[in-house]
């Protein structure tokens, strides 16, 4: 792990650099934006160099829903033997270009960089011993700078239960840290939320009671539990999160346009997500509404 630390450290010391020649270390608005705007644009940094998995996870995750009807065929037809659906599946997959890995392959690749800027941050103290302040590739200074650094005045090592003793060692005011911290949290599930509602809204409800209950884990449930992990976040990993949050938002909407989900019994995906939330059908008998 300590290679993904210090590439993590890497990232964000360059683009701290980059923007302290724009914001120098001096707060505005009692915010540090070398450092703010450098853990931004190490999300930016991450998920460009993600971007084209992404773009392959997509194709892999349609190439998976155009093969849905033969699978369901193979699993009917071959119910009771095992080890034959197995090799016919392994058969339609490459057949298909398929690859039922490939979906997980994104999400696999952040948490290592998620787990590595949590440790960072987290290592961030102004109490640490000099000799522990150099590693990952700090300097003395830019560990200094970076264990202060405010976001309207919450230290972005601070979290909404940092104690006492913690906020006395960051300097930091609790009410504030605590008001900061908890609209972030609160802009940090909601994204969450969005992002998650965007894609099954675009790809549909599954009919797999079991792939459904999964949906319903990823709209709500995730969400849900960063109300009780966002907790214990430093402010500078929310500020990550919701920054993946966001991006996420756009480039999904960037790829559903260009890489729609294949039609379902004959039903094309909709075009927008406004069109799934689509009002129940008219009840019989009833009148058609006329447009005005």
């Amino acid at each position: 792990m300590a290679v993904i630390y210090a590439g993590i450290s890497a990232i964000l010391l360059f683009w701290h650099g980059a923007w302290q020649l724009v914001f120098d270390d001096a707060p505005l608005l009692g915010t540090n934006w070398s450092w703010v705007l450098g853990i931004v644009f190490l999300v930016l940094t991450v998920r460009a160099v993600l971007f084209p998995v992404y773009v392959k996870q997509i194709k892999a995750q349609r190439a998976m829903q155009a093969l849905q009807p033969q699978i369901k065929a193979l699993q009917e037809k071959h119910k009771d033997d095992r080890e034959t659906l197995q090799k016919e599946l392994v058969e339609l997959y490459r057949a298909g270009q398929a690859n039922p890995l490939m979906g997980c392959l994104p999400m696999l690749v952040q948490i290592p960089v998620f787990l590595g800027l949590f440790h960072v941050l987290r290592h961030l103290k102004p109490s640490m011993p000099e000799h522990m302040k150099t590693l990952y590739g700090w300097t003395v200074t830019q560990f200094d700078s970076a264990s202060t650094a405010t976001l309207f005045g919450a230290p972005v090592a601070a979290s909404f239960r940092s104690g006492t003793q913690e906020l006395a060692l960051l300097g930091a005011d609790g009410v504030t840290v605590r008001v900061v911290a908890a609209v972030l949290i609160v802009i940090m599930i909601a994204t969450t939320y969005l992002s998650s509602r965007q894609m099954i809204l675009r790809t549909g409800w599954a009919e797999d009671p079991q792939q459904k209950m999964m949906q319903r884990l990823m709209l709500y449930g995730i969400p849900l539990s960063l109300l009780v992990s966002g907790l214990i976040f430093p402010i500078g990993v929310i500020i990550y999160w919701v920054t993946t949050n966001l991006f996420s938002l756009g480039q999904q909407t960037w790829v559903l346009r260009k890489y729609p989900p294949p039609p379902v019994n004959g039903v094309a995906a909709p075009t927008a997500a406004t069109d799934a939330v689509a009002s129940p059908p008219p009840k019989v008998g009833a009148k058609p509404k006329k447009r005005r």
